[in-house]
């Protein structure tokens, strides 16, 4: 299941059009709170289709019978971009377990076809058996590096379900990465771009969120 929450009107486009805006990038602390909002506005959303069950708080007055969360939650966020979303999701999920992946880019732009394969290096994750397992990162480009940290994640276990969580996707790769999770997979989108360069950026996007966030990078 894709869920697009730029689809319906809300104050989540004032922010995608902000960290998307070339002078307002400039800001990197406005970007980082952008970043923030939006992921808390995606946290609220997926915490729809959760599992709760009934419980009960003592108030100084009496009881009242509530709900809460049943569904053990871990927070798996691809370094160095996902930082920038994964407090934004810690702050509504702050019961959650946390996960940490790192996925980078080895380009080639030697020949007339440039080649860019993805590395996976880090993984610090909890188990995860039975677990519901939020993959957080801000950019979907061609897929490859979710794919590559679907694999590093199981070998901590077989989470019970799986949420994946862009800011901004690229069509191709949203295609490519619903083909490649688990059926039952649901898949978050503040938005989707239509169109990947041959560098495999996503265009319009908004350029490399890790960078805007924490600087440029050697």
């Amino acid at each position: 299941m894709v869920h697009v929450l730029s689809d319906t009107n809300s104050i989540l486009l004032n922010f995608l059009a902000e960290i998307r805006d070339a002078e307002i990038q400039k800001d990197q602390l406005r970007f980082r709170a952008n970043m923030k909002r939006i992921s808390e506005i995606m946290a609220y959303e997926v915490s729809k289709s959760l599992k709760y069950e009934n419980s009960t708080v003592q108030t100084s007055l009496g009881t009242k019978s509530t709900k809460e969360i049943s569904e053990k939650i871990v927070i798996a966020s691809i370094l160095r971009a996902g930082l920038t979303m994964h407090e934004g999701f810690l702050s509504f999920f702050d019961k959650a377990e946390n996960a940490f992946i790192s996925a980078y880019r080895e380009e080639n732009n030697e020949g007339a076809n440039p080649e860019i394969k993805v590395h996976v290096e880090y993984l610090a994750s909890p188990d995860l058996n039975g677990k519901t397992v939020l993959i957080v990162d801000p950019m979907l480009a061609t897929g490859k590096s979710l794919e590559l940290t679907l694999q590093a994640l199981r070998k901590n276990g077989e989470p019970k379900k799986i949420h994946v969580l862009n800011v901004i996707a690229s069509r191709q790769g949203l295609e490519a990465a619903v083909r490649t999770f688990p059926e039952g997979t649901e898949f978050w989108m503040a938005d989707v771009d239509e169109e990947l360069n041959k560098k495999s950026y996503i265009v319009p996007g908004l350029g490399d969120a890790g960078d805007l966030a924490f600087g440029i990078k050697l």
